[in-house]
């Protein structure tokens, strides 16, 4: 179970998010105005949909009991989920469906981000909206030649580092070592894992699913070479609905 350990402190190192909320909703104002009803995948400890409830009508879904015991005490109206984003079922749709801060990188089988993709048609309504972010290849090959980096916060100790784990995986060792008292502090130790795969091959996959397909590098005007994040918005046409995932997945 990913962020078992780290999923303690990972509001007090990530911030509240409200600057990435805002070009997310932004993004939703732009190509599906209108909309009411958003789901968000891997939520996490709920920061971001803390934000974006003030403008839609929000759930959450995460594998995590731990990161949503977190979510649901920012928003106790909100209703949460848990369960795998591969293999959900809600038997609801939403006008918008999210997975953002890069979670999808942490499914490793490009097979089951297809599964994602079916299981997310399967959930949007007709002329909805599909958004989320990755960290590239780029990205992650960087974090991996970079040295580990420290971080200071709250009295505690962060320490990251990213290490190649071959076949295209990064692996990720934080150590976050907690203050006790004022000369003691206790190691909490994770490894989470990320893998991406080229924007091209991912696009593919996307349109057997839906309509159309826009990337967004959110640092330069067109995505390129040197993008290290990259944004998916991915519509469903009024009237145009594909096959059930139901038989493929």
């Amino acid at each position: 179970m990913i962020y078992e350990k780290f999923g303690r402190f990972y509001d007090a190192v990530m911030g509240d998010r409200a600057e990435s909320a805002a070009f997310i909703h932004h993004l939703i104002r732009k190509h599906k105005p209108g909309a009411k009803t958003l789901l968000e995948l891997a939520c996490g400890t709920g920061a971001v949909l803390q934000q974006l409830a003030k403008h839609y009508e929000v759930t959450g879904l995460d594998i995590s009991p731990d990161m949503l015991s977190a979510a649901r005490k920012k928003a106790p109206a909100t209703p949460f989920y848990q369960t795998s984003m591969v293999t959900f079922e809600l038997g609801k749709k939403f006008d918008v469906i999210i997975c953002v801060f890069d979670s999808i990188n942490h499914v490793l089988s490009f097979a089951d981000w297809r599964r994602i993709f079916r299981r997310v048609a399967h959930h949007l309504a007709e002329g909805g909206l599909f958004l989320f972010d990755i960290n590239t290849e780029r990205k992650l090959q960087r974090h991996i030649q970079e040295p580990p980096w420290v971080m200071p916060f709250d009295g505690n100790l962060l320490i990251m580092d990213v290490t190649d784990a071959g076949h295209g995986v990064s692996k990720w060792n934080i150590k976050v070592f907690a203050r006790q008292t004022e000369n003691s502090y206790k190691l909490f130790e994770e490894d989470i894992q990320e893998k991406s795969f080229p924007a091209t091959r991912i696009k593919k996959a996307l349109l057997e699913e839906f309509e159309a397909v826009k990337i967004i590098d959110p640092i330069r005007r067109r995505p390129c070479g040197s993008s290290e994040r990259l944004y998916f918005l991915c519509s469903r046409s009024h009237g145009k609905a594909k096959r059930s995932p139901k038989s493929r997945d």
